[in-house]
């Protein structure tokens, strides 16, 4: 049986085409909030100050580009073949690690291994920061390979696949972090630099020596990211403004891309760098930093501060990747390089809903308190007093900060088959 295709044609005919945004990126400003610090201790906990640490929003999000007019034609074609597949990441691509990294009793006090996490494809909480199904699972799937295993999962199988993306992981490394007085509100121990360790550990049960090692990661899709976006949400909940958080992004972009590199050096010849997503247009962020300018908010209410933020980091992202692209496509061997464009297609499902299949844009299918966002900060996804929508499928945002299950498998088509990765995954 043929598999079935992740975008709808009813969906890809407006999905394939690049429209421009409506609004457009304004100077960088300075963003306050008195709630900052709360929030990070207790964003992904159900009962606030019961872990130690400080939680720091399940990364999430999204960080945007503008979307210049533009028309992009869809790629086709049957695809490659992978033996496997490895993740690395946050919360938009975590499929269990933070639980497992966690005692049994901490697990129970994360807000996303409570239902309804989980509802619409699990039927209960995998600890995935969804109502389902993650790009990632979408790109195993459309690829004939399993769903992909937390990689802390001890006896696990991973020959076919690993998972180590972890909520709340950092482009940067904690030291880093500590030193500039962000130690605080990091509270897991997955940077990016940690993955990868977690990885090369990995290796000897996967593929045996090094030489037999380079000729299977040779033949795997690698998903490196979303990364950096935890960073942001450090400085941003700690105190910094928006201006200083901008000084970290060539360090931030720099980090991920010499991750790239690692993974190159292992052996791998085919990797996905998602970008960031329009993170000012996700109701956690409205919710804990509002604006007092009213120019600071576009016409579907973002904040362009935020916006703006994300468009320079995946412009430097993009850079980057574009020099590496030029450097291994003459490599021997070769690799292959993507950039995967988080922004542009969340962005214009939020904004235009209807044109995907969606009911709603900005509000979250998950929380309480109805109005524009259905976000309280009191009482998240998985806290007592929040409720999910009937229906998950005809929102794009689920908890508030993430993504549904049914904007995901839009995601993930746009980065298979194009136009939302540079080049698509199948071309």
């Amino acid at each position: 049986m043929a598999a079935r295709p992740l975008l709808a044609a009813g969906a890809l005919n407006q999905a394939c085409v690049c429209m421009p945004l409506r609004g457009r990126c304004v100077t960088v400003s300075r963003v306050v909030t008195d709630r900052r610090l709360p929030f990070l201790q207790s964003f992904v906990m159900a009962r606030r100050g019961a872990l130690a640490g400080v939680g720091l929003l399940a990364c999430c999000l999204c960080w945007c580009v503008v979307v210049q007019p533009a028309l992009a034609t869809c790629a086709g074609g049957g695809g490659r073949r992978y033996d496997a597949m490895f993740v690395f990441g946050d919360s938009l691509a975590d499929t269990g690690n933070i639980c497992v990294n966690k005692s049994a009793a901490a697990t129970l006090l994360l807000t996303f291994a409570q239902p309804p996490y989980g509802m619409t494809y699990f039927g209960h909480p995998t600890c995935r920061c969804s109502d389902g199904r993650l790009v990632v699972d979408f790109l195993a799937g459309e690829r004939g390979l399993p769903l992909l295993p937390p990689s802390k999962r001890s006896g696990g199988d991973f020959r076919r696949g690993a998972n180590m993306a972890i909520v709340g992981a950092t482009a940067l490394d904690f030291d880093f972090l500590k030193s500039i007085g962000l130690g605080y509100p990091i509270w897991n121990n997955g940077a990016m630099n940690v993955q990868l360790q977690w990885f090369r550990r990995l290796l000897p049960s996967i593929c045996g020596a090094p030489q037999s090692c380079r000729a299977h990661l040779s033949k795997s899709l690698f998903v490196f990211g979303s990364l950096g976006g935890n960073d942001y949400n450090a400085m941003l909940f700690f105190g910094f403004t928006v201006d200083q958080a901008k000084n970290y992004t060539p360090k931030i972009v720099d980090a991920i891309a010499t991750g790239v590199e690692k993974l190159v050096a292992m052996g791998a010849a085919e990797i996905v760098v998602p970008g960031v997503m329009p993170v000012g247009c996700f109701p956690v962020y409205l919710a804990i930093l509002p604006s007092s300018n009213k120019a600071d908010y576009d016409e579907l209410g973002c904040l362009r501060p935020l916006n703006a933020l994300s468009v320079y980091h995946n412009a430097l992202l993009q850079s980057r990747i574009a020099g590496l692209q030029a450097r291994y496509i003459r490599s021997s061997p070769p690799a292959r390089i993507m950039y995967a464009d988080y922004y542009t297609l969340v962005a214009q499902m939020l904004h235009t809903p209807a044109r995907f299949g969606f009911r709603s844009g900005i509000t979250a299918c998950c929380g309480a308190g109805g109005g524009e966002y259905n976000y309280e900060f009191d009482a998240r996804c998985g806290m007592k007093g929040a409720a999910a929508c009937p229906v998950p499928s005809s929102h794009v945002c689920w908890d508030g900060a993430h993504t549904t299950e049914a904007a995901n498998r839009l995601i993930a088509g746009g980065w298979l088959r194009g136009p939302y990765c540079h080049p698509p995954i199948l071309h």
